[in-house]
């Protein structure tokens, strides 16, 4: 066996999550479940920043403490790192300069590759959980500037707009969230017929991404999907196989 030098506190976590402080149920799908995704993960709690505060105000002091815990992230050896919440696109590239491990701060990063994947003839369907508070800065900040997009935001319904967006309680109903996801992916395809892809900002979506490819029936790009491609990227295994006898 190799000689490791050691100092981590845990070992062979291949993904790190910023977490803001949330305390609502997050079903299988949510990148807070880690039984969402095939490989371990290790979390980071950002203590006192909630969504609320993300998303209604996101000061340039909120960044000291999301760097301090990709550092501590990195410390522990995870092999790339992520957030819980898509709003940190703001964060971005200071994030990532801070770290010298890959940095996917928000599931908006696919949106140049979504809209690339599909003709680049199309805006890109963005399902946010606020379209109030999702600005351009948003988009420049995980290079998507110029992209175009359509954007649904989930602000105007009652139980997701209650408890995630307004953290006013922890229980939760899944299916009238899965209900209120639905609609908004139709008022989406409603005013925006040509999107060809669904891009979900949010990190509470994915558990519906099923239902709302179903629905809609086009590619839906979440944080699962790009965690799972950044945990093959940063953790290459050889192949195994067979060829023709030489």
């Amino acid at each position: 066996m190799p000689i490791y030098e050691g100092g981590q506190n845990i070992c062979g976590a291949s993904i790190g999550v910023l977490c803001l402080e949330s305390y609502f149920p997050k079903p299988p799908g949510h990148i807070k479940n880690p039984s969402s995704l095939p490989f371990p993960v290790l979390y980071e709690m950002i203590d006192g920043i909630t969504v609320p505060t993300l998303l209604n105000n996101p000061t340039p002091e909120l960044l000291a403490p999301f760097i301090e815990g990709a550092k501590r992230l990195e410390a522990e050896g995870v092999r790339a790192i992520t957030g819980s919440c898509g709003f940190l696109a703001l964060f971005q590239k200071e994030l990532a300069a801070a770290v010298s491990v890959p940095v996917f701060a928000s599931s908006l990063i696919q949106v140049p590759l979504a809209f690339h994947m599909t003709g680049a003839n199309a805006p890109v369907g963005v399902l946010t959980a606020d379209a109030s508070a999702l600005t351009p800065r948003h988009f420049e900040g995980v290079g998507a500037a110029g992209i175009p997009v359509s954007v649904q935001g989930l602000e105007d319904t009652s139980e997701f707009a209650e408890v995630i967006l307004r953290n006013t309680r922890t229980r939760m109903d899944t299916d009238l969230i899965e209900a209120e996801v639905l609609e908004a992916a139709r008022r989406l395809r409603h005013q925006s017929p040509e999107i060809r892809s669904l891009v979900l900002e949010c990190t509470d979506l994915p558990p519906y991404a099923a239902r709302l490819q179903q629905e809609l029936q086009l590619p839906v790009f979440d944080l699962t999907t790009l965690a799972q491609m950044a945990h093959t990227v940063a953790t290459r295994e050889t192949y195994s196989g067979i060829m023709p006898w030489t």
